[in-house]
Formats: structure tokens, sequence, C-alpha cells
């Protein structure tokens, strides 16, 4: 019965820690991009999303982390012998790089806060796709465990990465026309009715 409640809380925690991870870096893009902004926009806007930011780190992200490992924690104590398996090493180590990236992305939040980050918003989009990858691995180890079919696997996260990279290049370069299209439109003088 422990495992089931473990397992439960597990997934729930999961659920809050990513949706947060997702959000964060999402906020992060928009206060790299208040910038673009004039004043008192600029101001208005970069306040609002550091304290969006801190709100969603603090009340979300973190709690759903500490979720999370400690149902994991919880989960392991009911089936010690798992931990001799090799698919939850690798997935172990893919849970290590996502709480590097978690706090990576508190270290971010600070640069923001203080205006010394120097990501700009298309560096961010991609750092945004990194629990994507993360996600998917964990997630396919945890079904498939030691059955994983590793050929099709790295295929699988190899192509999700160019599908990610291509859709963030192509995403920057509409960006890109409508703004100018925008410039366009401002510039033109308005023809009266």
């Amino acid at each position: 019965m422990a495992y089931s409640w473990f397992k439960a809380f597990h997934i729930i925690g999961i659920v809050v820690w990513f949706a947060g991870l997702f959000y964060l870096v999402r906020l992060f893009i928009y206060h790299i991009e208040a910038d673009q902004e004039p004043e008192p926009a600029r101001t208005i806007l970069k306040n609002q999303y550091q304290i969006m930011e801190k709100r969603l780190y603090r009340i979300i992200t973190t709690p759903g982390m500490l979720v999370t490992v400690a149902m994991a924690i919880g989960l392991l104590t009911t089936e010690p012998d798992v931990l001799k398996e090799g698919w939850l090493h690798v997935k172990l180590l893919f849970v290590a790089l996502l709480l590097a990236y978690h706090h990576y992305c508190g270290r971010l939040m600070k640069q923001l806060a203080a205006d010394e980050c120097r990501w700009n918003s298309q560096q961010m989009r991609a750092l945004n796709e990194a629990p994507t990858v993360m996600l998917m691995v964990i997630v396919l180890l945890a079904v498939f465990k030691n059955n994983l079919p590793t050929d099709i696997t790295a295929w699988l996260i190899f192509g999700s990465i160019i599908l990610m990279a291509v859709t963030i290049q192509l995403y920057a370069k509409k960006r890109k026309r409508d703004k100018e299209k925008l410039t366009a439109q401002i510039g033109q003088p308005q023809q009266q009715s």
C-alpha cells in the first residue's frame, strides 16, 4: 500500500515540477524581451516578471521537485532491490541533470533580477527544451526499464532535438518577419477614407 501512495505522489510531484520548469524559462524569455520595450513599460514588465519568476520557483517548482525526490526515496525504500538495475542508474543520472537544471534556473533568475543575464531570448528558448528531452528519457526508462530499445530511443531523442531546433529557428524568422511588417505598416502614411 505504501508503494502506491509513494508512486501516486511521485507522479503528482513530477507534473508540478515540470509544469514549473517549463513556465519558468518561458517567463525568462519574456523578461529578456521586455528590454526591447520603451519606458515605462520595460520597467513595469521586468518587475512583474521578476515577481512571477520568484513565486513560481519558490511556491510551485521547488516544492514539486522536493515532493518528487522525497517520494522517489520512499519508492526506493519499498523496493530497494531496484537500485541494482541498470535502467535506474541511467534514470538517476538524468534526474541529477534535471536537478542541476533546476538550480541553474534559480541562478538565471537571480541574474535576470540583477540585469546580469547574458542569454538572449532565442538561447533561452533552446534552454527551455532541455527538460523536455530529459522528461522523455526519464519516462521511457521508467516504462521500458531494462527493455528500452536504445537504437529507436536514440533516434527518437535525436529527431526530437532536431525538430525543436528547427522549430525555434522558424519561429525566430517568423517573429522577425512580423516585426518588419509592423514596422513597415507604422512607417506608411495613413490613407484617409
